[in-house]
């Protein structure tokens, strides 16, 4: 057992065809794990590769087992740090978003709460999950307006093809990111969190209590990653390039999503009636609910057989009985 949406997407693998999976895996080459012992100080040598990939100086950057593991660091850390608003700390989010990054807010003692003025942290995923849209720096700022932080799980981002936010050095900002999605190395198992200048010393600390460190193989395996980053694009980019034109295709007017994300809001009836629907089709895909938006689903382009589960999909979504949807949605 993981979390509600893991669980959804774990508990239906027979199905044919699979809209619920977000990342590459399956559809690009696996990484390739080295065939002896890494050499000593592998670990070591993980740590600042990433500051550079990143461009962020090496003190702010603390490699962890995944997004969500950094995600709960830095949740951890705010939480007690941040003094309480009334009876509890308030984290802003704006729906639909990653359950994980409000659930474990909400785990951590947080009240989650959508629009609060001075929020102790606004949190956010860019590119967008569910959505696959890239909020622009205003949206961005007018979201986490009054909050004392802002959290960005940038899990995404290589998608996207923008640089991280983590390089502007920005006051109370920290973001987040994996190996899992663009790289298709989720049993990599590394992640990293990014901290603001002014915290990176006490959140060093901190994430020294809560945390152990990341295994040689893995740690080589990452470093191989980044290092073969062009080739991993070069691939990525020809499988979630054709499957935008099929999506572009199956549902014309649709706004291109810049991460293989997108979330199909319904004019009428619940995402997640549609979903058990699909089910009876062998096509999986995500409720809205789990995001917190019932009106919808979640679709995943990262797929090879994308374009003809997307068909299957559509069947499904527009028989006479079934809701219509509406289009894209995003910010």
């Amino acid at each position: 057992m993981r979390f509600p949406l893991a669980d959804w997407i774990e508990a239906h693998r027979e199905c044919r065809y699979d809209l619920a999976s977000s990342g590459m895996r399956g559809s690009i080459p696996p990484p390739r794990w080295p065939g002896r012992r890494p050499p000593p100080g592998i670990v070591e040598e993980l740590g600042p590769e990433l500051a550079r990939y990143l461009a962020v100086s090496p003190a702010r950057l603390f490699v962890s087992h995944g997004a969500s593991e950094a995600n709960a660091w830095v949740l951890g850390f705010l939480a007690r740090e941040l003094p309480r608003e009334g009876r509890a700390r308030v984290a802003r989010v704006r729906y639909p978003e990653y359950p994980p990054l409000f659930d474990t807010a909400r785990a951590l003692g947080f009240a989650v709460q959508e629009g609060t003025a001075g929020s102790g942290v606004a949190i956010a995923s860019r590119p967008r999950n569910p959505e696959g849209d890239l909020w622009s720096p205003d949206v961005l700022a007018g979201f986490a307006d009054g909050a004392r932080h802002l959290l960005v799980d940038e899990t995404f981002r290589e998608f996207a093809q923008v640089p991280s936010l983590a390089r502007e050095g920005r006051a109370r900002l920290w973001t987040t990111g994996s190996f899992t999605k663009f790289f298709g190395a989720d049993e990599v198992r590394v992640g990293f969190a990014v901290a603001p200048p002014e915290s990176c010393e006490r959140f060093g600390r901190y994430v020294g209590l809560v945390s152990d460190e990341v295994s040689p193989s893995s740690a080589a395996v990452a470093l191989r990653l980044l290092r073969d980053l062009e080739t991993v694009r070069s691939v990525v980019r020809s499988v979630v390039d054709r499957n935008l034109r099929a999506l572009a295709t199956g549902l014309p007017g649709v706004r291109p999503p810049v991460a293989p994300l997108y979330f199909d809001r319904l004019r009428r009836g619940t995402g997640r009636r549609l979903a058990e629907r699909c089910l009876g089709a062998s096509v999986l895909v995500c409720p809205g609910s789990y995001f917190g938006d019932p009106r919808g689903v979640r679709l995943c382009l990262t797929r090879r057989d994308f374009p003809r589960a997307l068909g299957a999909y559509l069947d499904v979504r527009d028989r006479p009985t079934a809701t219509r949807s509406a289009g894209t949605t995003g910010v």
